[in-house]
């Protein structure tokens, strides 16, 4: 296959950057197709936890380019510490480009972004989005409105301050912001040194494309936080879909050959929202600790619950996917039994499967109907070892059968599962076999 893409089926924090890195390996270009130092892809490495904000996981393989896409917002000056740390560390190990199309996430948006939480807060204190505040939304509303700044203007200071003039008019209610000229002057020195990577990046796609080489696209965010059709207003600011990282690293639609959906065995979420499966009780405090579940970005706890199919279903009609990757199975090892939502039941006392609400307000509303699964063993070190040596053949038999019950009611066969940390503790359970159905649709009537 030429060009596959990873993307979150979930809320987030699905350990896509896992997944990524392990399909890196035969990739010759991996391309971030989205977002920006908002999200954070932890990979346990032999040589320890590295957390990419800004650079695709292509940068951690020998001979591999990462790309940072057109459709990212880039912070440059985070961006140019990432790849400092990842040169002392001896992390740099392939080439960098970053697309002259990209955005630039300035200061100001940061402070705008702080300042527009702040003001929901007050304003209404369950209006609030717990954004990271990384200024992703103000530079995305800039894009869209056409104040923005990319990243290939920041080598023209002529330019460059004409534009910062103009942003600033459009932003007196902002508090605090920094003068104008330290700014233009900042952004102009590390424009100087982060031009040697800034390049026209979808012609060299298109040329890798014809050469027939593999190109992996490294989704950021999740499907159920898409701009459109995620739980708005708690949402990103862009399109973590297989359509949006298509439009967010410029390859036509008619080039996909696969799309990968990845989930973890339970679920969770950070910031306001709807959640209709979180556990707020004992159970969901062990898969927090557990898990591990912090943000990798902003360390704050995640919320924690079960696998829900009727977002996974939805997930799956929007994006396509061709097969899943189901991850930390680990994390439910040790549990006699396993719920996992397999419909919803409405306020009118029908149930619906397939179709969630399209309000945010509705979906709170929801009672999921859960099926319990039988559990597995703990995934102790010998057992790793097995499934490392064995390959697939060595899951627990109830986990093969949870993996075949999220087949079956999804539609989309399992192709990967990851149960530890690391690099290595990925399995391949074999190309996709499952013929792909499509279930009746429900319509929600709201």
């Amino acid at each position: 296959m030429t060009v596959r893409v990873v993307l979150g089926a979930q809320f987030g924090d699905e350990a896509k950057g896992k997944i990524a890195d392990y399909l890196a390996a035969d990739a010759r270009y991996v391309v971030r197709s989205g977002g920006g130092p908002n999200t954070g892809h932890t990979i346990g490495l032999p040589e320890g936890v590295v957390v990419l904000h800004q650079v695709s996981c292509g940068v951690l393989r020998t001979g591999v380019t990462a790309i940072s896409g057109p459709g990212m917002v880039i912070q440059p000056f985070k961006l140019e510490e990432e790849i400092l740390e990842l040169e002392r560390r001896g992390l740099r190990r392939g080439e960098i480009l970053l697309s002259d199309r990209a955005h630039v996430i300035l200061p100001l948006h940061e402070l705008e972004d702080a300042w527009q939480d702040s003001l929901r807060a007050q304003r209404s204190p369950g209006s609030a989005l717990g954004t990271t505040r990384s200024g992703i939304g103000p530079a995305y509303a800039d894009r869209y409105a056409r104040w923005g700044i990319r990243l290939g203007e920041l080598s023209r200071p002529a330019l460059l301050r004409e534009r910062l003039e103009l942003l600033y008019a459009t932003k007196p209610e902002v508090p605090d912001l920094p003068p104008i000229d330290d700014l233009a002057t900042r952004l102009a020195e590390v424009g100087s040194r982060l031009d040697p990577m800034i390049r026209a990046t979808e012609p060299i796609i298109w040329g890798a494309i014809e050469r027939g080489e593999p190109i992996l696209l490294e989704g950021a965010q999740s499907a159920l936080l898409d701009i459109d059709f995620g739980t708005y207003p708690y949402v990103t600011s862009s399109h973590p879909t297989s359509a949006g990282a298509l439009m967010g690293s410029g390859i036509p639609p008619t080039e996909l050959d696969a799309a990968i959906g990845v989930a973890k065995a339970y679920s969770t979420r950070v910031g306001a929202g709807p959640y209709p499966t979180e556990d707020t009780g004992e159970r969901g405090e062990h898969l927090r600790r557990v898990g591990g579940e912090r943000g990798a970005t902003t360390g704050r706890p995640r919320r924690c619950g079960w696998l829900d199919l009727v977002l996974l279903r939805y997930a799956a009609r929007l994006n396509g996917y061709t097969s899943l990757a189901i991850t930390k199975v680990d994390v439910l090892g040790g549990m006699d039994e396993i719920p996992v939502c397999v419909a919803y039941r409405l306020p009118d006392g029908s149930t619906s499967r397939d179709a969630p609400p399209s309000r945010a307000e509705d979906l709170a509303k929801v009672e999921p109907v859960y099926a319990t699964m039988p559990g597995w063993p703990e995934f102790h070190a010998r057992a790793k070892e097995r499934i490392r040596r064995e390959g697939a053949s060595a899951l627990p038999s109830t986990l093969r059968r949870y993996l075949d019950f999220i087949s079956e009611e999804t539609g989309v066969p399992v192709e990967y599962v990851g149960y530890g940390a690391h690099r290595d503790e990925t399995v391949t359970l074999g190309p996709p076999t499952v013929r792909r159905h499509r279930s009746a649709m429900t319509a929600w009537s709201g």
